[in-house]
């Protein structure tokens, strides 16, 4: 999507340019950026290992300095997943519906999906994906073991001494 720029910072398996969007992946409270804050790459300081990215804020740009090793905490954001996008906005939506992703055709992914556009959504895909997904209101069941533990702590409680 960005062009090969002279200012540009390979770290790991990505490639990061002045002018990338990117998106922050995990909360950064001394930086003041959240899981799912997407920015721009403004700069590329290859002397001080530093890359700076603007993010909007309603307050105002904020422009989050990170040192090369903390460059982990950002991916590129050109596409993002409806999971990811959930408490975001954009202005626009391109949302691929087929039937090969069954298992992802959920009436509320496709609400998050449609509603995370302003001004428009796309939907380019199947209409018998999007007539499945509109008709299926089953969450799928996450198997996380909560439920086994919490009656275990019931049966266990956990002592604790002070």
């Amino acid at each position: 999507m960005n062009p090969s720029a002279s200012a540009q910072v390979e770290w790991g398996d990505r490639l990061f340019r002045v002018g990338d969007k990117v998106m922050q992946t995990r909360n950064n409270y001394d930086k003041g950026v959240f899981n799912g804050d997407v920015g721009f790459i403004r700069r590329i300081d290859r002397e001080n290992l530093v890359v700076k990215v603007e993010f909007a804020e309603e307050a105002g740009p904020l422009l989050v300095e990170y040192d090369f090793h903390e460059l982990d905490e950002l991916v590129l954001a050109y596409a993002v997943t409806v999971h990811k996008s959930q408490g975001s906005e954009y202005p626009a939506v391109v949302l691929p519906l087929v039937r090969e992703h069954r298992m992802l055709l959920q009436r509320n992914l496709l609400y998050t999906a449609i509603t995370r556009a302003k001004r428009f959504c796309v939907i380019v895909g199947q209409p018998s994906a999007l007539e499945y997904a509109v008709h299926n209101d089953r969450v799928a069941l996450r198997n996380t073991g909560l439920a086994e533990r919490l009656l275990e702590l019931r049966r266990n409680p956990i002592q604790i001494s002070g």
